[in-house]
């Protein structure tokens, strides 16, 4: 049955998620791929954060999971779910993959994968390392000690199927830009813009390299979201390229693009250098860039102004101010495309896993 016209944009999205989870389910029993095991930044940290005492970006608070389980903050940057929590249901999961670092990552719940995402982590380590967040090379240790611990759990030859079918998703870089480039004048004295997105995907490669060589065979990657559009840096660098009526700005815009274009092509160098590797390119940024230029269209009301109320001044313009988390929340978040200054609502990440799901089936078959 197909959504009529009347059915509302959200319906919509929905009903083509279930469609497309009951074709990747098709002759298979429960969930698709074993496992999901996710690396990156607060795109994904469901929690990693929170165990870090020194971590400068954490979601421990309200607003924060208002709209999730129980209605309780868990470290998601997000009013509820985040994109692969989303991607993890359409795949047959009926829970999430624990973070790491929490008690849960032990025992049978190792079964299902492990994420190792941490807000403020990017692909230079420098730049993780200013906010204290992991590291991506720690998170390679991390995965190579949850290796480990899942064959000891599973058994080695069940381990090693496991980590050979699994999903494995890297989602990172925004931070190497917003949070690192933008305002680092020795950075960007030494690189220019594509010159350091040549640095940022060759670390990538080599990460790619390295999961690899440890067993993964299937690996999405996102795309750089569209900065321009991002409600923070509209904030910060409005007086720079900004075009009429407080639209994205086109100059941080067209650096995603240019980032985008240098790991498409990476990815192809990848598969053809590495027998038997599937890696697909999860596009964030054509999907985020649509739903701020043109919010209506898919049934958003609010596109440039953030549903929670963030902070002045620092690393607090990008999060929720903590101070106002009763009189600075929305009345409906599902009506904002960015819930915070930099992380969507979960209504917007309902849009954006139409887009990764999409791509990723040729991860699948």
């Amino acid at each position: 049955m197909l959504p009529s016209r009347s059915s509302s944009p959200a319906m919509q999205r929905m009903i083509a998620l279930v469609a497309l989870s009951l074709l990747l389910s098709c002759g298979v029993h429960g969930q698709v791929v074993p496992a999901v095991i996710s690396f990156g930044d607060s795109t994904i940290d469901v929690g990693n954060n929170n165990y870090l005492p020194g971590a400068v970006f954490k979601a421990n608070y309200a607003p924060y999971g208002e709209n999730f389980r129980r209605h309780k903050a868990t470290g998601r940057f997000s009013d509820g779910k985040i994109v692969t929590d989303i991607t993890a249901e359409t795949l047959g999961f009926e829970g999430y993959a624990p973070p790491y670092l929490s008690p849960l990552a032990s025992g049978k719940n190792l079964l299902t994968g492990a994420n190792f995402g941490s807000a403020a982590s990017s692909y230079s380590d420098d730049t993780a390392a200013m906010y204290d967040a992991i590291t991506l090379s720690q998170q390679l240790k991390y995965y190579k000690e949850y290796r480990s611990k899942l064959a000891a759990v599973a058994g080695r030859r069940q381990a090693r199927t496991i980590l050979a079918e699994a999903l494995y998703v890297v989602s990172t870089g925004t931070g190497d830009f917003i949070q690192n480039y933008y305002h680092n004048a020795s950075l960007s004295a030494r690189y220019d813009v594509d010159r350091y997105c040549d640095l940022l995907v060759g670390i990538f490669s080599c990460f790619d390299d390295e999961l690899y060589r440890l067993g993964a065979r299937r690996i999405g990657v996102t795309t750089m979201p569209p900065l321009g559009c991002l409600p923070a840096t509209i904030r910060l660098y409005g007086g720079k390229g900004r075009s009429g009526g407080g639209g994205c700005l086109p100059r941080l815009n067209r650096d995603a693009e240019t980032f985008n274009r240098k790991l498409n092509a990476t990815v192809g160098a990848l598969v053809r250098r590495h027998a038997g590797l599937k890696v697909a390119v999860f596009d964030v940024y054509t999907p985020l860039r649509d739903l701020s230029e043109r919010p209506a269209a898919q049934g958003f009301a609010e596109a440039r102004r953030t549903c929670c109320r963030t902070g002045k001044a620092g690393t607090g313009v990008y999060l929720c101010d903590p101070a106002t988390t009763a009189a600075g929340m929305c009345r409906n978040a599902s009506s904002y495309v960015y819930f915070d200054g930099v992380h969507p609502s979960e209504a917007a990440n309902l849009v954006v896993a139409e887009s990764l799901v999409s791509a990723g089936i040729d991860l699948l078959t």
